[in-house]
């Protein structure tokens, strides 16, 4: 399944980061990936110069390399995410 690039996948995929209690800021830099994370102070900053596609690829793909505790999470946050998982994020 390919993820849809709307305002309304971004909002899930924020809303996920959230629960899964990362602090999301959106900033100016360069990122290759259009995002940096920083581990320690679980922090994802995302680049806010970049496009909505590549803002959903770089969440996207942040989370399905990341270990998550599901028990954070609703159902249908366990639901998008395990589709997330499923799906190949091309960049």
């Amino acid at each position: 399944m390919a993820l849809s690039y709307t305002q309304h996948t971004l909002d899930k995929l924020e809303a996920l980061i959230k629960t899964l209690g990362f602090k999301l800021r959106y900033e100016k830099g360069n990122f290759k990936t259009g995002s940096c994370v920083l581990e320690k102070d679980r922090i994802v900053i995302v680049n806010k110069f970049s496009n909505l596609e590549s803002k959903i690829n770089s969440l996207a793909d942040l989370l399905q390399r990341s270990e998550t505790d599901e028990n954070l999470l609703d159902e249908k946050q366990k639901a998008f995410l395990y589709i997330l998982k499923q799906t190949k994020i091309e960049f």
